[in-house]
C-alpha cells in the first residue's frame, strides 16, 4: 500500500503493518518518518532492533537469520534494513520476495532507501513490499509544498509568520529541508513562541550555507585539499549546521554507490549520468571520484557519517565537526 509522507501518522494509528519501505533523496523526511515507525513499534512492545546496512558485499541470507532468530530481550524486533543505493540487487530481490512470502507477526521490517528509478516500481520485490506493507516515497519539496512544509514546521514550535516571512524563508533555504529545520530552531531559541516579522527572519535565517555546501562537495570530489580546509573552517565559523554538511556529504556518497553499482551491472556510463542527473558541468568531477574510490572507501565513509550523526544527537563523544573533516578526506585519500 502506497501513501503520502503525511499520512503516515493516521496510519500507524490503525495498526501496524508487518513491513514498511521509505524511499527518496530526501533526507529530513526520510529519517522523520523511519522515526514516527520505530517510536509506535516500540509503543507496540517491539523493544529489539537489529540495525543492518546494505553494501556491495551485504550477504542477504543475514535477512533470513535475523528474521527467523529469537531475541534474549524480546519476543518482538525491529528489523531496520539501510539500503543506501535504493536497489537491492538480484540476491536482495530474493531474500526480499522470500521474507514477504512468510512474514511473522512478531518481526517488524522497516526498509530505508535511497531513490528508486521509475522502472524499481514494476519489479517482483517492490511489488511485494507494497502488497505486504507500507511504501512511501518522499521527494525534495516545491513552490507550495515547500511554503506548507515551512509554516507546519513553525507552528510545530509555536511560531508563526505572514506571507513576505514565507516567501522570505522559503528562498533562502531553497528547498534543503535539513537547513530550513535548523534554521527554524535557530529563531526559536533567539526568539521563543509568536509571531516573525519579515526583519527578524532576514536577519537570523543564512542565505549562503547551501551555495557554500556545494562547493564543498565539489572540491571533495576535485581532490582539492586546501580548499576543503578552507571551505569546511568558513563554514563552522559561520554557524552552519553540522547535520547540513553530513547531508551532503552521505548524499555524495551515496549517489557514487549507486552509479558504481549500475556501471558494475553494464549500463553505459552516459545513461547512468543522466539517470542520476549528473549534467556536463559535473561529470569530470563524478569521473575523477570513481576512478579513485572504491566501493570500500565508500561504504566507510557512511560508516562515518553514522559516527558523525551520533556524535551531534550526542549519542557518542567527539567532535563531529573532526569526523566531518576525516569523512572529506576519505574522499580525497582513498586507501
Amino acid at each position: 500500500m502506497r501513501i503520502k509522507p503525511d499520512q503516515l501518522a493516521a496510519e500507524l494509528k490503525k495498526g501496524l503493518k508487518p513491513v514498511y519501505f521509505i524511499t527518496g533523496d530526501e533526507p529530513l523526511q526520510l529519517g522523520e518518518k523511519a522515526d514516527e515507525i520505530r517510536k509506535a513499534a516500540r509503543l507496540a512492545g517491539y523493544d529489539n532492533r537489529e540495525v543492518i546496512t546494505v553494501d556491495a558485499h551485504f550477504d542477504w541470507s543475514q535477512l533470513a537469520f535475523l528474521a527467523d532468530s529469537m531475541s534474549i530481550f524480546s519476543d518482538r524486533k525491529i528489523i531496520d534494513l539501510r539500503m543506501p543505493s535504493g536497489t537491492p540487487g538480484i540476491d536482495g530481490a530474493k531474500a526480499l520476495i522470500a521474507y514477504c512470502a512468510r512474514v511473522q507477526e512478531d518481526n517488524l521490517l522497516l526498509i530505508t532507501a535511497g531513490k528508486l528509478a521509475s522502472a524499481a516500481l514494476k519489479t517482483r520485490w517492490f511489488e511485494a513490499l507494497d502488497k505486504q506493507g507500507v511504501v512511501i516515497q518522499v521527494w525534495p519539496l516545491e513552490g507550495q509544498d515547500l511554503v506548507n512544509w515551512l509554516r507546519q514546521r513553525l507552528q510545530q514550535r509555536g511560531l508563526s509568520t505572514d506571507t513576505d516571512g514565507l516567501r522570505l524563508l522559503t528562498s533562502r533555504v531553497e528547498g534543503n529541508l535539513l537547513a530550513a529545520a535548523q534554521e527554524i530552531e535557530k529563531l526559536y531559541v533567539l526568539y521563543g513562541t509568536g509571531s516573525l516579522s519579515q526583519q527578524q527572519i532576514f536577519e537570523v535565517v543564512a542565505d549562503s550555507s547551501r551555495y557554500d555546501v556545494f562547493n564543498l562537495i565539489d572540491s571533495v570530489l576535485s581532490d582539492r585539499e586546501d580548499r576543503i580546509v578552507k571551505i569546511l573552517s568558513g563554514l563552522r565559523g559561520e554557524g552552519v549546521a553540522a547535520p547540513v554538511v553530513l547531508w551532503a556529504l552521505a548524499r555524495e556518497a551515496r549517489s557514487l554507490i549507486k552509479i558504481k553499482w549500475a556501471i558494475a551491472a553494464g549500463q553505459s556510463r552516459d545513461l547512468v549520468y543522466k539517470n542520476n542527473q549528473i549534467w556536463d558541468k559535473r561529470k569530470q568531477l563524478v569521473s575523477h571520484a570513481l576512478n579513485r574510490l572504491s566501493d570500500k572507501d565508500l561504504t566507510r565513509i557512511l560508516l562515518l557519517g553514522a559516527k558523525a550523526d551520533r556524535q551531534i544527537k550526542g549519542q557518542q563523544s567527539g567532535d563531529a565537526w573532526e569526523t566531518l573533516r576525516e569523512i572529506c578526506f576519505k574522499f580525497v585519500i582513498a586507501r
